[in-house]
């Protein structure tokens, strides 16, 4: 099932997209206003919403007459972020940076904050006055369903919602001034997500998907979730050794190698660009550089 929000004047709405086609669920008959307050009821009502598919009420508009917004607008918290979650970034960063390429044996996590968050077809600033090197990432990001702690691998899908892709758009020079990733990660605008929710019960092997993104339809980076080095399953259940992982939980898991800053000379966004990150199963995020 895929899931939406979509913008209606100055509320949101929530649609499930059939080919081209959006059913809106109308709240009155025990719809949901928000993906947001559908987590927030628990496994159980999406499966009930499942059910309930072939006879809901509500209307119908067609998928291109709408404003997708990101899935979850606003989340409650910063998006947990990895950082060389694949073994041929990190070859390419360490051969930037002239370091020796080590992957590491444990994940490294960062967060972007919540005002980074826009939708598809949202524009992506260029911030001409704090950045000269606005870098591209195509990420699959993982929305967690059932919160909980020291959660299993072998229990760890089961606490995922769905999926959905990332951007995670990088300030480069603002990254490396400050000698970590938040800043630099948290530009406004920076953190494009959507163009839609995939539940989890469509994807039930979240390491055999590809993932491609593109500039101005140029291909920059092409791999597959299978060369993490650090799975879903494996990422949720670090993550909740010690902290409480929430529903409504967004994860980044990384990305791969093609980035603009590795590439020889380096290449980053500019207005006018137009990028496309894409995953296998879930759609195509679009979004052009203001």
């Amino acid at each position: 099932m895929r899931l939406i929000t979509f913008a209606t004047g100055v509320s949101t709405g929530l649609g499930i997209v059939e080919d081209e086609q959006v059913i809106v669920p109308d709240p009155k008959e025990g719809g949901w206003c928000s993906i947001a307050e559908l987590i927030d009821a628990g496994p159980e009502a999406l499966s009930r919403l499942k059910r309930s598919l072939p006879s809901l009420r509500g209307s119908r508009r067609r998928l291109d007459s709408l404003k997708l917004l990101a899935p979850i607008p606003r989340p409650r918290k910063n998006i947990m972020c990895l950082g060389w979650n694949y073994a041929e970034h990190v070859s390419e960063s360490a051969v930037v940076s002239k370091r020796e390429a080590s992957v590491p044996t444990d994940p490294m996590v960062f967060t972007k904050s919540v005002t980074s968050v826009i939708g598809p077809g949202a524009a992506i600033p260029v911030h001409a006055g704090v950045t000269q090197q606005l870098d591209w990432e195509v990420e699959l990001a993982v929305v967690i369903g059932r919160g909980g702690r020291a959660i299993s691998k072998q229990r760890a899908l089961e606490h995922v919602f769905g999926y959905t892709v990332i951007n995670d758009v990088s300030a480069r020079d603002v990254q490396f001034r400050h000698k970590q990733y938040f800043l630099g990660k948290s530009l406004d605008g920076t953190c494009p997500m959507g163009p839609w929710i995939v539940t989890a019960d469509d994807i039930p092997d979240p390491q055999a998907l590809r993932l491609q993104s593109r500039v101005n339809g140029v291909t920059k980076q092409d791999a597959n979730t299978r060369d993490m080095i650090f799975d879903v399953a494996t990422i949720i259940s670090v993550l909740s050794r010690g902290m409480t992982l929430e529903p409504g939980d967004i994860i980044a898991t990384g990305t791969p190698s093609g980035v603009g800053f590795a590439r020889t000379p380096p290449e980053f966004l500019k207005a006018g660009d137009v990028v496309e990150c894409e995953i296998e199963k879930i759609g195509v995020l679009r979004n052009p550089v203001a």
